[in-house]
């Protein structure tokens, strides 16, 4: 294996790499709650996830020219971790159309709490279907983004009440286009730190999976998954960093 500029391994000529990470455990994630747009810190696991991310970046030789994340601390925070353990000293561009899926009315509540008060399918349709909504939140619930001031100058009609993995999908889309993929067209290498949801639409859109495909896809957290694009920006193989070839 030959090393170049830009990482520990060399690249075929025209290969850009693009790196997905989704941020460490949450706390909620830890205790198994619906988290979505709620601005929760990383657990102590998640933490140790988001620094062992960059420790696995920069031993395999990797640098970056650009960064993304969400607005929300878990990922925002994985980011910086990542860049300062890889010496990079690189701005995180925080994004709110990165969010995680907004789980609307069940945010903040447990699965069982959740299905007691909505019952099983509002619930179970939320995680299976790609086109499964959960039950909404009215316009006046302090969980509504357009009630936080992180989102003051955005129009309240983009702002989400609920969202089915679709819709976030489509939430994602011009950011995606007018800003990441033009990065991506240059050569630029990303990372892209962000949530569970959002990514499984991301690596759904670079492999052309159908939606019953994209919600059978798995994404640990604090674990490096490595696109390598062709000049086309697709995909010639991809692979997570704990099992680079």
């Amino acid at each position: 294996m030959t090393a170049d500029s830009s990482f520990g391994v060399r690249a075929a000529p025209g290969i850009t790499r693009l790196v997905l990470l989704r941020h460490g455990q949450s706390i909620w994630n830890r205790d198994k709650i619906f988290t979505g747009w709620s601005d929760v810190a990383l657990s102590p696991e998640g933490e140790r996830e988001a620094a062992h991310a960059g420790y696995l970046l920069q031993q395999a030789g990797f640098t970056l020219d650009c960064c993304f994340s969400s607005t929300l601390q878990r990922a925002s925070g994985t980011a910086k971790t990542v860049l300062s353990a890889m010496a990079l000293e690189l701005p995180v561009q925080k994004c709110w159309r990165l969010n995680e899926r907004h789980y609307g009315a069940l945010e903040g509540m447990g699965r069982l709490a959740a299905v007691g008060k909505f019952g099983l399918w509002p619930v179970l349709r939320t995680q299976i279907r790609y086109d499964g909504e959960p039950p909404r939140l009215k316009m006046d619930d302090a969980r509504f983004p357009g009630n936080q001031s992180g989102y003051a100058g955005i129009d309240v009609n983009e702002l989400p009440q609920g969202e089915s993995l679709k819709l976030a999908a489509q939430r994602l889309q011009p950011y995606w286009q007018r800003v990441i993929r033009p990065e991506l067209a240059r050569g630029r290498n990303v990372l892209i730190v962000s949530h569970k949801n959002l990514l499984r639409t991301l690596m759904g859109r670079l492999d052309h999976l159908p939606a019953r495909q994209m919600m059978k896809l798995k994404l640990a957290t604090g674990r490096p998954l490595v696109y390598e694009l062709d000049r086309a920006l697709e995909p010639v193989r991809h692979y997570y960093m704990d099992k680079m070839p």
